[in-house]
């Protein structure tokens, strides 16, 4: 059995893998930060490099 530790983001737009023990769980869903879980109020994106969502 091999257990996944590692997953994209949730949000759709989101270019980041993260960490399952230190992600943000929002509704039985995986994000890299408060404003990904948030869905990116006021366009503010996760500030990650290379990533531009939000």
């Amino acid at each position: 059995m091999i257990a996944v530790t590692m997953m994209k983001c949730a949000c759709e737009s989101c270019k980041c893998v993260v960490s399952i023990a230190d992600a943000i769980k929002e509704n039985d869903q995986y994000y890299c930060c408060q404003a990904c879980a948030n869905g990116h109020v006021k366009g503010k994106g996760c500030g990650h490099n290379d990533c531009r969502c939000g």
